[in-house]
Order: structure tokens, then sequence, then C-alpha cells
């Protein structure tokens, strides 16, 4: 693996960690962001912050870094529905007073990017 490309996933492995363990330290932050159409809205937080937080970790096995990889690009298609729901709704979060407008729809095209990222990881590495 290219240093370049070692560097990024680490850098992709801490993201994932930290904003899964975020779903632990301020579940709240969160709550905002779930579609009103999903049950159990607490619950769908903490699974999804221990999603991240071992997929995060296991990109870093080399054994298990396709199939993690793959996870996330799963993840991030899961978690779409959340953030076109701020889009649409222009929903508040990390306790603002009012949704970040234009702004909330620069988290979609970003989730793409997030996955293309994901994906490169599940190629073979050239020999």
């Amino acid at each position: 693996m290219s240093r370049p490309k070692r560097i990024l996933l680490w850098i992709m492995s801490v993201f994932y960690v930290f904003a899964g363990v975020m779903h632990f330290v301020n579940p709240g932050l969160y709550m905002p962001m779930m579609p009103p159409y999903l049950p159990w809205h607490l619950e769908l937080v903490y699974l999804s912050g221990v999603a991240e937080i071992v997929l995060g970790l296991a990109v870093l096995v080399p054994a298990w870094r396709r199939l993690a990889a793959w996870g996330i690009i799963l993840l991030l298609i899961a978690i779409f529905p959340a953030n076109l729901h701020i889009a649409l709704y222009n929903v508040p979060i990390g306790g603002a007073s009012e949704g970040a407008g234009a702004l909330n729809w620069v988290r979609l095209p970003f989730q793409l990017v997030l996955i293309v990222w994901a994906w490169w990881y599940t190629r073979p590495d050239p020999s």
C-alpha cells in the first residue's frame, strides 16, 4: 500500500472511531437527525455508533479491511435518509436554534466522497 493511501486509511479510521464514540458521549447531538418514520431513535444512534467504531477499527486489520470498507459503504447508505431529512426539513443540529439552510445539502454529496474513499480500500493493491 502506498504511503498516502496508508495515511488516508488511518485518517478514515480515526474519523469513524471518533464519530462512533461521539454517539455515546453526546447522543442528543444525533437525535434531531433521526427521521420521524424510524423507530427507536436512541437505539439506532447507539447502533450506528457501535458500527462506526467497529468498522473504523476493522479497516485497519488487513484481513478485514475489504469487508470493513464495504461495511462503511453500507453504513453510509443506511444513514443517508437522516442526512436527507436534515436537508429537506432544515433540521437544527448541534444545539443550533435553526437549521443551516443550504449548508445542509452539502452533507449529501459529501457522503458520496466518503463512499468513494471507503471503496478505494475494497480494491486490491497493485503488486
